[in-house]
């Protein structure tokens, strides 16, 4: 096993407060990084997983006039229901204005038409979980993480980021697409800030 398998089977599945700003900073202070920027803020904003981000097509995200959507209906997601065409998501304000600006920077750079790839790479083909896997580990490490996560902890930090701040399993259940409210329960144990919160509570 690699040092770095290794390092993700001993690391935390979410991402702290600190650890989700410090990514954040570290891609969007450099213009090399804004596409993956957008993909991390996405992840973190959405919960969508890896595959499911990197299916988007532009008419997917954006209206004819490169306005972004505020309901977005996956055609690509893990099916556990049958008979099932499509989910949707919701993007936030803060969400849709990256997304905004990187359509304005794609745009007379790269194909927009409706059945275009959102994300591409250098090649200008549809960017791979593979390509995407190596961009999160090199920004990981440019950020100085002590310890270094999948893409999927992304989606585990943001359904966990959802119930936490509502206590509603439903709700983080809906937002997680899940067809099992058991599968949600994952994102309810306390995480290391939550014990240090309370510990500091506590007479000594």
């Amino acid at each position: 096993m690699s040092a770095y398998a290794e390092n993700l089977n001993r690391a935390p599945k979410t991402l702290t407060e600190r650890e989700q700003l410090l990514l954040l900073k570290t891609t969007g202070q450099h213009r090399a990084g804004f596409r993956d920027h957008v993909i991390f803020s996405m992840a973190l904003a959405t919960g969508l997983r890896e595959h499911e981000i990197l299916a988007l097509n532009v008419g997917d995200l954006f209206d004819a006039q490169g306005k972004a959507r505020r309901r977005v209906q996956l055609t690509t997601f893990k099916r556990s229901a049958p008979n099932v065409d499509f989910q949707e998501v919701l993007l936030s304000e803060p969400l849709r204005g990256k997304l905004e600006k990187l359509y304005r920077w794609k745009n007379g750079r790269e194909a927009l038409t409706p059945d275009s790839p959102v994300f591409i790479s250098q090649r200008k083909r549809r960017l791979s979980a593979r390509q995407l896997r190596h961009s999160f580990r090199v920004w990981q490490q440019r950020a100085g993480f002590e310890h270094l996560f999948n893409v999927h902890g992304l989606r585990h930090t943001a359904c966990t980021a959802i119930y936490r701040a509502t206590k509603d399993i439903r709700l983080t259940q809906r937002f997680a697409r899940h067809k099992h409210i058991m599968t949600t329960m994952c994102y309810t144990h306390p995480g290391d800030e939550e014990l240090l919160r309370a510990v500091q509570g506590l007479i000594c």
